[in-house]
């Protein structure tokens, strides 16, 4: 839907009347016609109807070659008024393509009527109906009470509005063009419409609260049973939202209207209800039959490792011959896991650490793919742009989809520079590449949290073409988390528990005596890979470290063991408990140490590497595969690059570059997806 400063149009209807002389209703001087809109006005769901004088018909969309969206994106003025003789409104920056013949799909521009206020938006709702020109309307949803339905050869609706308002009763909206039930059905996406049981043409109104309408951080706001409700509607986007507010679920939600509530509920009860409202994410292992048995292990020293300082570019340059061939690349991914990458070096490595650029091709040949992606992503594009309105009627599935990502771009890192501001070009780049993923990737489409996977991506690219193929490939690894099963999630859970069991078995037990051992509370770190947890530099630092595929398999579930490891010793010293220890841990954003917890993840790894007798499971999790003359070289290699004055190594052999190839996200990241299909079953002797 459009979008404007300060409002989105939700929804619009033309051609609705009112009746100004009821006695006289048939005739045409008695009529009003108008159009209906319903707005989101920062957070606030409005109604508004204005008759056909008020309407301002400037505003429409048209081409242009100056901007790239199909927001209705206007430009603000600061207090003034458009008068004839000023200058036009300054364009949006035209973002250049590789191929100009897409400019047909790639701008459009959004005109406004001069107005006084230079914003464009409608006022502020008033508490009772603004009634201007006679007929005009303008109200809250919220203050919304009932709306009666009522035939007449054609469907009219009366709206009251709340005691608050002296019980209000506005005058009847007259669809003779028909369209009332689709005006319905737009209400009850943002209100409960409850058929009274004493007046079948009246419908009461229950209003979703607003969290329930803004972003999935809030959605633990509500009472425990509007919880529970959309658990197990929507696991993915509850939980996701959930944790981030897990405070407001312990102490606001679970009381709910009754303050006893919480005091009334035992931890176990409580935990019971995150195992109930999930039951996707039952991770009961001891339920299940064909499981391991595990015994005791010692695991010995964890060594020390150190990182170093991120790659530049003269040593990126030297790693390339001169026709472009990435070289030695086992030492350059082994490099860029241990001190990540300078931020100019990232619009080009990122590709080849994504898969986008094979690492052995040509700059020809990488110019002739970039053609080809280009050609490629803006046929997609073309298939959501010339969706007609008619179409997108009769597709609630694409509906759902543009409104879902409307509403999470207009969220999505909007303090970082890129997409700060109502008139930020990133924001339209970030919504179209979401749209087009839909055309990618029909079967996924887009699920609530996606765009925070996609936001640092183009940032670093600035460039929606290039960005939209390295998303393609991180939601290679990441697809599985957002399925509708939860396969993904499930696997990883059960995967950590089996390495935190593994790494402390007093602290595994603890979480479980504590009801915590589901480790639900480590669902968000895994299903946006820490994307919440850590300032937007540092996930661009620990995404690259991770997309080489080093030092292991799935080396964002040794990521958490680490920061659980830091954090298990107040966890258990102080005694906390099951409320205590979630409350911990949604204060840890913006609290961790990057370095300090990548350096904890790789001397785990070690740690478990060199241990003779690990579980197959373990094995299999982090993907101990290779033969111990190929995890020899590694090892060195790495204890080569801790030292300081160690020289640099020769260049790789082929048995070493298969080594690190083996871990690393090239070849479409088979190995990251098909480990997230495993799930291990695992009993444990103490």
């Amino acid at each position: 839907m459009a979008t404007s400063a300060g409002f989105k149009v939700l929804y619009e209807h033309d051609g609705v009347f009112i009746h100004t002389n009821p006695e006289r209703s048939e005739e045409q001087d008695s009529l009003t016609s108008g159009s209906l809109r319903v707005l989101d006005q920062d957070g606030d769901i409005v109604l508004e109807y204005k008759p056909m004088e008020d309407v301002d018909h400037s505003a429409m969309l048209c081409a242009a070659k100056e901007s790239s969206s199909v927001f209705e994106w206007g430009q603000r003025h600061q207090g003034t008024s458009q008068n004839p003789g000023d200058k036009p409104p300054r364009q949006v920056e035209h973002q250049l393509s590789c191929e100009t013949e897409w400019d047909m799909v790639h701008t459009v521009q959004f005109r406004k009527k001069p107005s006084n206020s230079g914003e464009g938006a409608p006022p502020k709702p008033a508490p009772i109906p603004e009634k201007s020109k006679g007929s005009r309307l303008f109200f809250r949803l919220s203050d919304l009470a009932s709306v009666r339905v009522k035939e007449e050869g054609w469907s009219y609706l009366v709206f009251t509005l709340r005691d608050r308002n002296m019980g209000v009763e506005l005058p009847a909206l007259h669809f003779h063009q028909g369209g009332s039930e689709g005006f319905l059905d737009c209400l009850r996406k943002y209100m409960l419409l409850t058929e009274s049981t004493t007046d079948a043409s009246l419908l009461q109104v229950s209003p979703h609260s607003r969290d329930m309408s803004q972003s999935f951080e809030n959605l633990l706001d509500d009472a425990t049973f509007g919880l529970i409700t959309r658990f197990s509607q929507d696991p993915v986007t509850t939980t996701l939202g959930g944790f981030s507010r897990v405070t407001n679920y312990l102490f606001d939600a679970l009381r709910g209207p009754d303050a006893e509530l919480l005091q009334q509920r035992p931890v176990g009860e409580v935990a019971d209800l995150l195992n109930e409202a999930i039951p996707g994410l039952d991770i009961n292992q001891q339920e299940e039959p064909g499981f391991e048995v595990i015994t005791r292990i010692d695991l010995g020293v964890r060594p020390t490792v150190r990182r170093r300082e991120p790659v530049g570019a003269e040593e990126w340059n030297t790693n390339m011959d001169p026709e472009g061939r990435m070289r030695n690349i086992s030492h350059l991914k082994q490099t860029i896991f241990k001190g990540g990458l300078c931020h100019v070096l990232r619009k080009e490595g990122w590709k080849f650490l994504l898969g986008y650029f094979p690492w052995e091709s040509t700059q020809e040949e990488r110019s002739r793919l970039t053609r080809r992606k280009t050609d490629e992503y803006f046929r997609m594009k073309l298939q959501w742009k010339s969706v007609s309105e008619e179409q997108e009627k009769h597709n609630s599935m694409f509906r759902d989809h543009r409104s879902l990502i409307e509403k999470d771009v207009n969220r999505t890192d909007r303090t970082n520079t890129f997409y700060e501001g109502p008139d930020n070009p990133g924001l339209i780049l970030l919504h179209d590449v979401l749209m087009t993923y839909c055309m990618y990737d029909f079967d996924l489409g887009y699920v609530q949290g996606i765009s925070d996977l996609l936001s640092p991506i183009l940032y670093v690219m600035e460039n929606e073409v290039d960005a939209f193929w390295c998303f393609v490939s991180f939601m290679d690894q990441m697809h599985q988390n957002f399925e509708e099963q939860m396969q993904g999630m499930k696997t990883q859970l059960i995967q950590l528990s089996t390495l935190l069991r593994l790494l402390d078995l007093s602290f595994w037990n603890y979480l479980g005596a504590q009801d915590s051992g589901h480790l639900y509370f480590c669902f968000r770190w895994l299903l946006i890979r820490f994307k919440r947890e850590l300032s937007f530099p540092d996930v661009l630092r620990l995404w690259e470290v991770m997309w080489t595929g080093l030092p292991c398999q799935n080396f964002h579930l040794l990521v958490c063991c680490a920061i659980l490891d830091s954090e298990k010793h107040q966890i258990m010293e102080e005694q906390y408990g099951f409320n205590e220890i979630l409350k911990l841990i949604n204060e840890l954003p913006m609290k961790l140490d990057i370095t300090a917890i990548l350096n904890k993840a790789e001397a785990i790894c070690l740690q478990l590497k060199s241990c003779k007798d690990l579980p197959n499971s373990v094995v299999e999790i982090l993907g101990f595969n290779s033969t111990d003359t190929e995890s020899s070289s590694q090892s060195e290699d790495t204890e080569r690059m801790d030292r300081p004055d160690s020289p640099e190594p020769s260049t790789p052999s082929d048995d070493q570059q298969d080594l690190v190839s083996d871990y690393s996200p090239s070849a479409d990241n088979r190995h990251l997806r098909d480990a997230a299909r495993d799930v291990y079953k695992l009993a444990y002797i103490s």
